[in-house]
């Protein structure tokens, strides 16, 4: 790959402008294809497979009324008064407008609703005024037929007492006729009497069952009446907006549409504040924060080249790549849904390898012109070697992002596909379009002074190593330091940001937190609950299982309303809204979700048999958060295995790929460390421009392990290889160390600076994901370069001496020899080069070769257990007999590997 790679810069270098031409030429056309075929992003996150998603789908079929997504607008007058008669008109009228978006089911008008639930409850009042008047008829109308039965039972005893004393005087006979006709009327009047009294018992029996439909009404209306849509002061409205589909459903476009409607509403004194939901601002690609980023990279590139030429070059190189990645990206955006942050994420990535790959072959080139190189042969010998490096390095990164698709999870399989297509992009630019306009810029990419010096410098070689006491120091040093950072991850809770995070001037944030004083805070995140209601209940039944159920729900402490919203035309499910006692991306919101759906809340009740599921946005984001969280174990085994098999191959030894694995581990919890002290402790919340804490993005671990294993990687190619080189190369095993971290730790410092600060532009920008991604990076980024691979790794290689570079016989054996810097190549070069100049006139170099690089990780000369040839045998012993000769050149490149400075 190195002599291909040496081939493709010559070729590069000769036909400069035609490469140029076409790297323009391809962003050209990824720019075309983003404005022919982008389409709409999306800050919707959304899953197949989640228990919420099985609801919606069941709501469809059984309750299509409230299987719909809903969003809120908050109203608020300016001056804090309750609104006037003129503004609930207007504010009805806007109701109406919303409601001719064509993605919109419905929109209740709080005013109207209020007064319409004010009515009912006038209604209930009637209705109990009417039961107690017909109570009171119905009491008076037995009191009448009791006296009338007494009236008659006296009646009939006068009439028994004188049929009595007839048949006593014998003129019972003639008077006969008059008994009967008395007894005839006494017996029609207790007939009607009875009939009264049936008609009174009919009357009674309706008015009982009138009396517990309108107990089982007040019932209702006071479950419902836990939910306002007005504040008690009438001063905060809630338009509540219906959809025909599932708000995972619902296009952007037509959210967009809601949302334009309502920022364009005027009505005078009235303030309208689309939900989170509604507020369709997508994040910047770029903007101020990410400019200083920039800025600062720039700067580090100048200080560390010398000139505006070197420093200007991989920026130009960046921003072409990321160009291209990112339009490519987002011309796919019309095909497949897409997620803001992707395009973001890939912008990340681009400018940040951009720049250090197109850095490490620029800087080899510079450091080999400096020895006497000449320019074309330099620029093809950097792409051979160094670019040989940048290639493996760009394909760990690339290989931990693809990894993603291993998750299962669409969208995150997309982030890392973007990514590592950036990324790629990245490396092309770095192996043709560097060596192109190095071609164009020649000798200026030297200082004045460096081309006057050609060839004249010198150095000693490093010989001693670092004090065991210094090394025993750093490593406990750093890993206390590492450990405290990293105590935050222990109480790490995932979650979805929702609107408390944003910006304090979004409309979504003040939407919020008008919502949470008027209403409480419950009312931003309400959960729909859905019930398996017995089998075979009438219309009566289910509404008292309902009310049962409610009340069961309401009584537990962290539910502040449960309204029953409907149930099916087979009495057999029911929906709820469940309004939580705190915010949706609570703990306690959390643990709710999960009560609700174990039945935690109706046990001991008289509907504990009764099964509730969970359905809502609130819902489904913890749901995505749970089953990101499971995925996140098997992501970071296979990119430990990864790291681990990578690093035995390359570094051929058994120890250093062990440490240099768990010193992955420690960057990397310390980075989330600090993310989680910022974003969830609230630490430092202006600083970062943090309006209330949270959990920590749920996709955050998983997508940033994936990079930060592929930039660690980087790291510990440009410092351990060099290690490896000169330890094979005859040096002790605790010199060579130090002559490795000697070579790489400048371009090392460099590229991690240049890293950092382009995450760390993405720090400050408004959206909370793209903000905790910035820092997560940017925080593990720095900390395992300058902890880990500067500080720690080489201390304790130090401490482990000739053990770090043990690997078994039998390994090595079966293990590829991976020439990740191109030695052979570099070799090469040298031979040739000492064929045709006399030793110290400036050629390429030796083993230190074109400034001090001997490769990465190459195992030439080494034997079979993973030591160094003894001194005078094997091909190293030739470059050790020639090394006083090359002594002078410098020890670094952009490779890393070590020389003997």
């Amino acid at each position: 790959m190195a002599a291909l790679l040496h081939r493709l810069g010559l070729l590069a270098a000769r036909r400069a402008k035609t490469v140029i031409a076409a790297w323009l030429a391809v962003l050209a056309l990824a720019v075309t294809s983003f404005l022919a075929f982008g389409g709409q992003l999306t800050d919707q996150i959304s899953l197949p497979d989640l228990e919420t998603t099985r609801v919606t789908d069941r709501l469809a079929d059984e309750l299509p009324d409230v299987s719909g997504g809903s969003a809120t607008a908050v109203l608020r007058t300016d001056d804090g008064e309750a609104f006037t008669d003129a503004q609930q008109d207007a504010v009805a009228d806007l109701a109406e407008e919303v409601e001719s978006v064509e993605a919109v089911d419905g929109v209740t008008d709080p005013f109207a609703s209020a007064q319409d639930r004010q009515e009912q409850q006038d209604q209930l009042s009637d209705s109990r005024a009417e039961i107690e008047d017909s109570r009171e008829e119905i009491s008076g109308g037995r009191e009448q037929i009791e006296q009338g039965r007494e009236q008659l039972d006296q009646a009939q005893e006068e009439l028994d007492a004188a049929i009595d004393g007839a048949r006593q005087q014998g003129a019972y006979e003639a008077m006969q006729p008059q008994f009967a006709q008395q007894q005839e009327e006494l017996d029609a009047q207790r007939e009607e009497l009875d009939s009264r009294a049936e008609e009174l018992d009919s009357g009674a029996e309706e008015l009982a069952d009138g009396q517990d439909e309108l107990a089982r009404g007040e019932a209702m209306m006071d479950l419902a009446s836990d939910v306002s849509m007005v504040a008690d002061d009438g001063d905060v409205a809630v338009l509540s907006i219906g959809f025909t589909e599932a708000m995972a459903e619902v296009g952007m476009g037509d959210l967009s549409d809601v949302s334009d409607v309502l920022t364009a509403a005027e009505i005078e004194g009235v303030e309208v504040l689309p939900s989170g939901d509604l507020d369709m601002e997508m994040p910047a690609l770029f903007g101020p924060t990410e400019a200083i980023g920039l800025m600062i990279a720039a700067v580090v590139l100048l200080v560390m080249l010398g000139t505006f030429v070197g420093a200007g070059l991989p920026l130009v190189n960046a921003l072409i790549g990321v160009g291209i990645g990112v339009a490519g990206a987002l011309s796919l955006s019309g095909f497949v849904e897409m997620m803001s942050v992707t395009p973001i994420l890939g912008l990340m990535l681009g400018l940040a390898v951009g720049i250090d790959y197109a850095l490490f072959i620029l800087h080899r080139h510079r450091t080999q012109l400096k020895d006497g190189l000449e320019l074309r042969e330099s620029i093809a010998l950097a792409t051979g070697t160094a670019g040989n490096a940048v290639l493996f390095a760009g394909a760990t990164v690339i290989i931990a992002l693809l990894a993603l698709n291993v998750t299962g999870i669409g969208f995150l399989g997309l982030m890392g596909s973007i990514g590592a297509a950036c990324v790629a992009v990245a490396v092309l630019m770095a192996i043709t379009m560097t060596p192109a306009v190095l071609s164009l810029v020649g000798r200026h990419i030297l200082r004045r002074r460096e081309r006057r010096s050609i060839g004249t410098r010198r150095r000693t070689p490093i010989t001693a190593a670092m004090p065991t006491g210094r090394a025993a120091l750093i490593s406990v040093v750093a890993v206390l330091a590492l450990a405290v950072m990293a105590i935050p991850v222990g109480s790490m809770r995932l979650g979805l940001p929702d609107a408390s995070s944003d910006p304090a001037e979004s409309t979504s944030y003040q939407a919020y937190t008008a919502m949470e004083e008027a209403f409480g805070e419950g009312r931003n995140g309400p959960l729909l609950t859905v019930a398996d209601l017995p089998e075979g209940l009438d219309e009566a039944g289910a509404q008292e299982q309902q009310i049962a159920i409610g009340e069961a729900l309401r009584a537990d402490d962290q539910v502040a309303a449960a309204v029953p919203a409907a149930v099916d035309d087979d009495h057999e499910v029911a929906a709820f809204q469940v309004i939580p006692e705190k915010g949706p991306a609570s703990e306690e919101v959390e643990q709710l979700v999960h009560d609700l759906r174990d039945g935690v809340l109706l046990d001991g009740s008289d509907v504990s048999d009764v099964e509730l599921s969970v359905a809502g946005m609130t819902a489904a984001n913890i749901d995505i958060s749970e089953v990101i969280a499971d995925a996140l174990p098997l992501y970071l085994g296979l990119v430990v295995g990864l790291s681990l098999v990578l690093m035995v191959v390359v570094f051929r030894s058994l120890l250093l790929p062990v440490l240099a694995t768990l010193g992955f581990v420690g960057s990397y919890a310390a980075g989330l460390g600090g993310v989680v002290a910022v974003f969830q402790w609230g630490w430092m919340q202006p600083v970062f421009g943090i309006t209330e804490p949270g959990p920590i993005l749920t996709f955050l671990p998983i997508l940033t392990a994936g990079i930060l294993f592929g930039l660690a990687m980087d790291y510990q190619l440009f410092t351990a290889s060099g290690m490896r080189e000169a330890y094979v190369h005859g040096a002790s095993p605790k010199v060579a160390v130090r002559r490795g971290l000697h070579a790489g730790r400048s371009v090392v410092t460099a590229a991690a600076l240049i890293m950092g600060s382009v995450f760390a532009g993405f720090i400050f920008t408004d959206d909370p994901m793209v903000k905790s991604i910035g820092l997560g990076l940017a925080l593990g980024v720095l900390l395992d370069a300058f902890v880990v691979r500067l500080l720690l790794l080489p201390a304790l290689l130090t401490l482990c001496g000739r053990a770090a570079w043990w690997l078994p016989r039998w390994l090595d054996r079966l293990l590829p020899d991976v020439d990740v810097e191109g030695a052979a190549l570099e070799r090469r070069a040298l031979d040739a080069d000492d064929d045709g100049r006399s030793p110290g006139s400036g050629g390429s170099a030796g083993p230190g070769g074109a400034g001090g690089s001997g490769g990465f990780g190459g195992s030439d000369g080494s034997d079979t257990d993973g030591g160094p040839q003894a001194p005078g045998a094997g091909p190293e012993a030739d470059e050790e007999r020639r090394e006083p000769e090359y002594a002078g050149i410098p020890a670094l490149t952009s490779s890393g590997s070590a020389a003997r400075d």
